[in-house]
């Protein structure tokens, strides 16, 4: 993840309050790997990946450069969280048979990241990273949220951010690409678990501490309006984006 970490305030909130990876994903991933022996999941967070690997995996690596959301991470007997930066670890050469980033790929120095990926990764092994973007709920609460929150903190995104929204077509991605089917990212939320969601992002965080809670507050209650009872679940998906390759020894390695 490199110097830059937007994710180190509210690591307990950040590891309730983001979705599960759908097991579709995990299932595809592990039925293109060499073997289900180790694996890495950089710039873990608080775990939400590693613990689907490790259901699947002998042994999972899981590595994040912030000592606050290692230590709200989950917990699973065969994941081992570490504090290591994503461009620069201290794993053996041709460690794993995956290599995953799940919405963090944007974050790296690529021009470090990519050799130490090769570095690490074994021959076959695959190589996969995932974005989720905007959530859709009904055409009225799309609009709320268009209206009342993304306009307000569009000014708060890191230009990082937007390499995500694309689905990182616009990176280099020195692997033989794979074509991923399309994976739906579905959630079943009542208000307040879409409300904390909406909190973890870091232009949400950014703007309440510009301009305080005010426009979050307004959003809230148009929302509330539309979504009707509070404790009643709505489904909530997500556009979701992954880029898969295979490594080959053979293959350019960028930079070195």
């Amino acid at each position: 993840m490199g110097r830059h970490n937007p994710f180190t305030e509210g690591s307990s909130h950040y590891a309730t309050a983001r979705p599960q990876y759908p097991a579709r994903l995990f299932d595809y991933l592990c039925g293109l790997c060499p073997n289900l022996g180790n694996a890495w999941d950089c710039a873990t967070g608080t775990g939400q990946a590693a613990v689907s690997l490790a259901e699947r995996f002998s042994s999972v690596e899981a590595t994040d450069v912030s000592l606050e959301q290692i230590g709200s991470a989950q917990k699973h007997e065969r994941v081992r969280y570490s504090v290591q930066q994503a461009e620069e670890t201290v794993f053996i050469d041709n460690s794993f048979s995956l290599v995953t980033v799940a919405q963090a790929l944007h974050w790296f120095d690529l021009r470090r990241f990519w050799p130490e990926v090769h570095r690490v990764l074994a021959p076959d092994g695959i190589f996969a990273a995932w974005a989720y973007t905007w959530p859709h709920i009904t055409g009225d609460i799309d609009r709320i949220i268009q209206d009342k929150l993304l306009n307000a903190i569009e000014g708060f995104w890191a230009p990082n951010n937007r390499l995500a929204w694309h689905g990182y077509e616009e990176i280099e991605f020195p692997f033989h690409e794979i074509d991923a089917p399309e994976i739906a990212l579905s959630l079943d939320w009542d208000l307040n678990q879409f409300l904390s969601y909406l909190r973890t992002w870091s232009a949400t965080r950014r703007c309440v501490s510009d301009r305080g809670q005010g426009f979050f507050q307004e959003f809230t209650e148009a929302i509330h309006e539309a979504w009707g009872n509070a404790e009643c679940t709505k489904r909530v998906t997500m556009e979701f984006y992954c880029r898969v390759g295979r490594h080959d020894h053979q293959a350019l390695r960028p930079h070195q």
